[in-house]
C-alpha cells in the first residue's frame, strides 16, 4: 500500500499546476515628504511597500544615505527622470541623456521618465524617446515614459501617435492626467486604450476625475465611480501582463501632497492624509486582484 500511495502522490504532484508566482511590487513615492531617507524607507517598509520611487537626490552625502537606507530596509528602487524645461532642445537632450546614464549605474528596477514637452515638435520628442531606449538597451534596464500633462504624452490621441511611430516605446500609465485633460473618465474609449494598455509596463496609481488629476480622498463614497474606473483599467493591464508571462508587475501609489491635494483656504490644511491615501490605493488594488 505504501508503494501505491507514493505513486499516487507523485502523480498528483505532476498533474497539479504549480501555484502562480504572479505578483505586484508596490512602490511608495516620497513626493512632498520631509522625512530623511532612513525614516522614509522605514515607514515605507512598515506600510507594506516593496520599494520606493524617487528622483535622484543631489549631492554625494544624500545619495549615500539613500543607498544605506535601501540596503538596511531591503527596498527596491525606481528612479524618476525628466526632460528639463527652460533650456534649448539640444542642451535639454544632452542633459537628459547624461543624467539617465548616471542613474542607470545604480541598477534600479526601472526608470520612469517625464519625457519631452507638449511644446516640442514630434521629431524633438521622438529624439528623447530614442535616446532613452538606446541607453536602456545598453544597460539592460527598462526605461518607461509616463503619460503626463505637459509632456509628449499629455493626451490619449497624442500618445497613440508616438506608439505608432516607436514600436519599442514603453509607458508608465498615469491615467489620472488624461481624465482631466479629456474631462471624462474615458468611458467608451476602450478601443483607443488597447495599445496603451498593451504598452503600459508600470502604473502610477492615483485617482483623477473630469476636473482634476487627483480626487480629494479616494475613500470618500462620492468618488467610488472614479475609483472603480481606475481599478478596472489597472486590473486589465496587470492581468494582461501576467497572461503574457510578465510574472512581476510594478505599481507606484502616487497621491500627491498639498497643493496637489486640495487644501482648505487660508490655513492650507490638506483635506486628506497623503500617506493614508496611497496605502488605501495599494490595498484596494490587492483586494481587486485577490493578492496578499
Amino acid at each position: 500500500m505504501r508503494l501505491y500511495t507514493l505513486v499516487f502522490i507523485i502523480f498528483i504532484a505532476v498533474i497539479t499546476p504549480a501555484k502562480s508566482q504572479n505578483k505586484v511590487q508596490f512602490f511608495q513615492t516620497n513626493w512632498g515628504s520631509s522625512l530623511g531617507w532612513d525614516q522614509f524607507c522605514q515607514k515605507a517598509k512598515a506600510s507594506g511597500y516593496d520599494g520606493i520611487e524617487v528622483w535622484m537626490p543631489n549631492g554625494a552625502d544624500s545619495q549615500n544615505e539613500l543607498k544605506n537606507a535601501l540596503e538596511k530596509h531591503k527596498l527596491a528602487i525606481i528612479f524618476l527622470h525628466g526632460t528639463s524645461k527652460g533650456t534649448t532642445f539640444n542642451e535639454s537632450l544632452k542633459n537628459y541623456s547624461q543624467k539617465l546614464e548616471a542613474i542607470l549605474e545604480w541598477k534600479p528596477v526601472a526608470v520612469n521618465c517625464h519625457t519631452g514637452s507638449d511644446f516640442f515638435t514630434t521629431a524633438q520628442n521622438k529624439a528623447f524617446i530614442d535616446a532613452a531606449n538606446k541607453i536602456s538597451k545598453k544597460h539592460g534596464i527598462p526605461v518607461y515614459h509616463e503619460t503626463h500633462r505637459g509632456r509628449f504624452s499629455y493626451s490619449l490621441p497624442e500618445t497613440q501617435k508616438y506608439l505608432s511611430l516607436i514600436p519599442d516605446l514603453k509607458l508608465t500609465l498615469d491615467i489620472s492626467h488624461w481624465m482631466v485633460v479629456h474631462e471624462s473618465l474615458l468611458q467608451g474609449k476602450e478601443k483607443e486604450l488597447q495599445e496603451v494598455i498593451h504598452r503600459s509596463e508600470h502604473i502610477h496609481a492615483r485617482v483623477g476625475h473630469a476636473e482634476s488629476p487627483q480626487v480629494n480622498d479616494p475613500e470618500a463614497p462620492e468618488w467610488k465611480g472614479a475609483l472603480d474606473r481606475h481599478l478596472d483599467i489597472w486590473e486589465e493591464i496587470i492581468l494582461k501582463k501576467w497572461k503574457e508571462g510578465h510574472a512581476v508587475y510594478t505599481i507606484t501609489t502616487e497621491f500627491g501632497p498639498p497643493n496637489y491635494m486640495p487644501t482648505l483656504p487660508y490655513t492650507k490644511v490638506p483635506v486628506a492624509d497623503q500617506w493614508k491615501a496611497n496605502v488605501f490605493i495599494m490595498n484596494a488594488i490587492k483586494e481587486r486582484l485577490k493578492i496578499q
